[in-house]
């Protein structure tokens, strides 16, 4: 890669692939003003409709006074439609008909075509003209409620365009002008496809959403797709707009950058300023996880190994049930409110000595089976690009949230654990000071909690923004999942490294969703962190709020087996939840937290009641249904662990 020493965007000489059919040569040149190496091949071709029967009635409709609004979303369809009415009616005829109603042009070209001629849209819809700004326009003050509107359709339908305007009242004529074929030469497309499989490509440029389906078409034909895919991970992928990008996105292809205005020149441009920075850190975030996929295995003559609660997670019997408690270093222990006093608490985080204290003594204090590094959910979000501050008495807070999908390219990839030492150095000395024969746990924050945060800029009761984002542009939710992905698997594979036996994923705000919603717009990507994790070190799968959700938690372990563990909140019995999750499946908890603040009598009762719902089975590890609070008695922790201990001995 050639060093860039002028002040224009430049590829410093990147392979850079595109896909443009109709201005390939335009698209070629562009790559090469801007110093890249140009590997443009045509895609796609438009293939008109031989017999357009819906075309020539809405075109009689039209003249006859029966339609009452046209939108037009291509010029190329535009130029099609009128070509295929004139075979049947009168040119002069139709275009008048179509200067009396009114017109939308989605964007600029269609708006060109209708100009050339003589005619001009009532309106335009703004950029990036996609299907949602077009609905926008509508809302801004078109009636379309019992009008009947006739739609130009290009290669298929957006059904989600459709849905929009017959939610709005309108009778809707779809009208198809063409359909989108392969090249007739598609050698030059395989050649594309053959070099980004063998990561001979360092940049790719899509300029249309089909463009994405025609290459892993042929993809599929030479048997390359998983090699594409791999590729493209570690490929600056660049879309023309937001169309495009859900495209990709629904093919789970990342993508790194769109241009401020959807068009190729800024496409080209706008990638050639930013793919050789993100192409640096695409490989290396790419090359630590696939560095850490490759750690050794545990170490099975190691003390904690055989210890009652590693044994529980791999649903080995053990001489009793082993406890821990979330949030068992806490404000409730006298030790940790002195420590509190000298440190903010993202200060404390980053004071890894501290924090091994913290925890050692709480360990100690409570003697339970499990230690878990003292740490918080949130410092990941620093080294993304997101301004983190714990207020006093206020709860986090993050200074730039993120609210729209051009947000999305401010958080940044977490290219290596180095940005977060001082959690792995957390890890590292509580390892040491721990009692060899106790298991260490590391976590991180679940991708949808993460995202939560990082979009509601706090706590929230309704998930308003969350929501808004997940609901309005699922393409700009992955994206923004797909970096906590890489971003959590990274992470929790370093603490591994660094001494943890196993981890925990904490989904604290997931259950704000119902099982529909969580299955599509969160479950693959809890998938992919667990398939990443090193093998053999179990996994604890943590969600409060929704006992709907247990079975999609035991689903994100996909085909994991050893040391695959569901954590359950205290809104479900226990011997349900593990009925739920099934039998081949490790289960924590699920102690109401509030039951703490009882007398010792009751708290035995409801810890004696769990026990019996787990029936002895090999496999349950005892815990709270979530954290201890801060107005638990001491005293009321450490008896809960003995009686667990005492009821439990087998």
């Amino acid at each position: 890669m050639k060093e860039n020493t002028g002040n224009s965007p430049n590829f410093n000489g990147l392979r850079v692939a595109a896909f443009e059919s109709r201005m390939t040569g335009e698209l070629a040149n562009l790559i090469a003003r801007a110093g890249g190496m140009p590997l443009v091949s045509p895609s796609l071709r438009e293939v008109p409709l031989d017999n357009n029967p819906a075309a020539i009635d809405f075109a009689h409709r039209l003249v006859t006074g029966d339609v009452d609004v046209v939108i037009f979303l291509t010029g190329v369809g535009f130029r099609q439609l009128l070509q295929t009415v004139e075979r049947q009616l009168d040119r002069q005829r139709f275009l008048d008909a179509l200067a009396d109603v009114v017109t939308i042009c989605r964007g600029p070209k269609a708006a060109a075509a209708m100009k050339e001629v003589g005619l001009t849209p009532t309106h335009r819809v703004p950029e990036p003209n996609t299907w949602r700004e077009l609905l926008a326009t509508i809302d801004a003050g078109i009636p379309i409620v019992n009008q009947t509107l006739a739609l130009q359709e290009y290669g298929q339908s957006n059904a989600s365009l459709l849905a929009g305007l017959e939610a709005r009242g309108a009778r809707v004529l779809s009208i198809p002008v063409y359909k989108w074929e392969l090249p007739e030469d598609t050698g030059p497309l395989a050649e594309n496809v053959r070099q980004i499989a063998a990561g001979d490509v360092d940049v790719v440029l899509f300029t249309s959403a089909h463009q994405v389906v025609n290459l892993l078409h042929i993809a599929e034909q030479l048997g390359l797709v998983a090699d594409v895919h791999g590729a493209l991970h570690r490929t600056v992928v660049a879309s023309v707009g937001p169309t495009t990008s859900e495209m990709l996105h629904a093919y789970e292809i990342a993508v790194d950058l769109e241009p401020e205005h959807p068009k190729m020149g800024p496409l080209v441009q706008a990638a050639a300023q930013r793919a050789p920075e993100l192409l640096l850190r695409k490989r290396r975030v790419s090359l630590a996880l696939a560095q850490a996929r490759n750690m050794p295995p545990q170490d099975t003559t190691a003390p904690w190994y055989d210890s009652p609660f590693l044994k529980a997670c791999r649903r080995e019997p053990a001489p009793h049930t082993p406890i821990w408690l979330m949030r068992q270093a806490g404000r409730y222990m006298q030790e940790y409110r002195e420590v509190r006093r000298d440190f903010n608490f993202l200060e404390l985080c980053k004071r890894p000595d501290v924090c091994a204290e913290i925890m050692i003594t709480a360990v100690n204090k409570l003697k339970v089976d499990a230690a878990i590094i003292f740490s918080d959910l949130l410092p990941i979000l620093e080294p993304m690009g997101l301004e983190l501050e714990f207020g006093p008495g206020e709860g986090p807070m993050i200074h730039n949230p993120v609210r729209e999908a051009a947000d999305i390219e401010r958080v940044l990839e977490l290219e290596s654990a180095d940005q977060l030492d001082f959690v792995m150095e957390t890890v590292r000395q509580t390892r040491r000071d721990l009692d060899p024969k106790l298991p260490l746990i590391g976590f991180a924050g679940a991708p949808f909690t993460l995202a939560s945060y990082a979009i509601e800029g706090g706590s929230s009761r309704n998930y308003l923004h969350t929501k808004t984002l997940m609901y309005r542009d699922p393409g700009a939710w992955q994206a923004l999942m797909d970096r906590f992905v890489r971003a959590i698997t990274l992470y929790l594979n370093a603490q591994i490294s660094a001494g943890a036996q196993c981890v925990q994923l904490f989904d604290s705000w997931v259950g704000c969703l119902g099982p529909d919603d969580y299955r599509r717009y969160v479950l693959p990507s809890m998938q992919q962190i667990i398939a990443g994790l090193a093998p053999d070190v179990p996994v604890i799968n943590f969600a409060t709020g929704n006992p709907a959700l247990l079975p999609l938690l035991a689903a994100g372990f996909g085909d994991r087996k050893f040391g695959a563990v569901v954590g359950v909140d205290w809104r479900v019995r226990l011997d349900q939840a593990w009925k739920t999750v099934g039998h081949d499946k490790a289960v924590q908890g699920n102690l109401e937290p509030l039951v703490l603040l009882a007398d010792q009598a009751t708290i035995r009762r409801r810890a004696s009641e769990v026990l019996e719902q787990a029936g002895g089975r090999a496999g349950h590890i005892f815990n709270l249904g979530h954290g201890v609070v801060q107005q638990t008695p001491v005293e009321n922790a450490i008896a809960l662990i003995e009686m667990v201990h005492e009821m439990s001995a087998r």
